[in-house]
C-alpha cells in the first residue's frame, strides 16, 4: 500500500474512532420533561395530592418505586445520602425531589414510545407508567385519559 494512502486511511480511521468515543452527554436535555408535563404525570399518578406517602411499592405524588428512583440516579434531599435507609422515601415523598427523580429517569430512558417521531409528554407519561423498557406497550386507559385531559387543559402551553 502506498504510504500516503496508508497515512490518509489511518488518519480517517483515528478520526472515526474519536467521533465514536466522543462525549455526547451535552446532547441530552438537562430537564427533558416540561413543568406542564410533570404536572400532568403527577395528576394522572395520584391527583397530585401532596399528602400521598408510601403505600405498597410506590411513594409520593408521582408514585415512584425504589427501582425507578435508583434508575434515576438516586437523587436525595439536602443532607441525605443515597445509601441512607430513608433516602428513597424521603425523596419520593418530597415534590421537588420527586420531580428531579422523574427528570433523571427520563434522561436515562427518554424515547419515542408512540412512534410519532418526537419525544414529548405523551412519551414521558408512558415511560413513567410503564417503565423505560415497556413504554411501547398499551398505557392503562384511566391513566392515559387523565394525561390527555391535562394536556388538553394546558393547551397553548409548552407540553
Amino acid at each position: 500500500m502506498n504510504p500516503k494512502v496508508f497515512a490518509c486511511f489511518a488518519g480517517v480511521l483515528l478520526a472515526l474512532i474519536a467521533a465514536v468515543n466522543a462525549d455526547v452527554s451535552h446532547l441530552v436535555q438537562e430537564n427533558p420533561v416540561t413543568e406542564v408535563c410533570l404536572r400532568c404525570i403527577c395528576d394522572a399518578s395520584s391527583g397530585c395530592d401532596p399528602t400521598v406517602r408510601c403505600s405498597g411499592e410506590s411513594c409520593g405524588m408521582f408514585r415512584i418505586t425504589w427501582a425507578y428512583w435508583a434508575d434515576a440516579g438516586k437523587p436525595v434531599l439536602p443532607g441525605d445520602a443515597p445509601e441512607s435507609q430513608a433516602a428513597y422515601a424521603n425523596c419520593a415523598n418530597d415534590p421537588q425531589c420527586a420531580a428531579s427523580t422523574v427528570q433523571g429517569y427520563m434522561r436515562k430512558f427518554g424515547q419515542d414510545c408512540n412512534g410519532d417521531g418526537i419525544i414529548d409528554c405523551l412519551d414521558h407519561a408512558a415511560i413513567h407508567k410503564l417503565g423505560g423498557y415497556g413504554c411501547k406497550n398499551t398505557v392503562p386507559v384511566a391513566y392515559q385519559t387523565k394525561v390527555d385531559q391535562c394536556i388538553h387543559y394546558a393547551a397553548g402551553t409548552q407540553i
